[in-house]
């Protein structure tokens, strides 16, 4: 079973982490709302070091509104931005809501 499903709005984590990871810093403690879930698979940060015997991860692609990501530039309304962002990278926009 899935954490989310379409239609979830989420917020993108800044994990912190070193080195190459697939989650763009423009991206990181936005909201954005999951269009669809993409699979399960190993964790690409970790296969970049060597480690293949790593757990599986759920991938979602997630749409953010430009405007939230840019608010300076003169962006339309409607256009988005649509990411892939492993399942570690998010928690629930209600998860932020309650957090103390």
């Amino acid at each position: 079973m899935t954490r989310f499903s379409a239609g979830d709005h989420v917020q993108v984590l800044a994990l912190g982490k070193e080195g190459h990871v697939r989650i763009p810093h423009y991206i990181r403690h936005q909201t954005g709302r999951v269009t669809e879930y993409c699979g399960t698979y190993l964790n690409p940060e970790d296969l970049a070091v060597g480690n293949t015997s790593g757990r599986a991860v759920d991938l979602y692609r997630v749409a953010f509104l430009q405007r939230q990501l840019w608010p300076d530039d003169a962006i339309p309304a409607q256009d988005t931005l649509i990411i892939e962002i492993y399942d570690h990278w998010l928690r629930s926009v209600k998860e932020t809501e309650n957090a103390p």
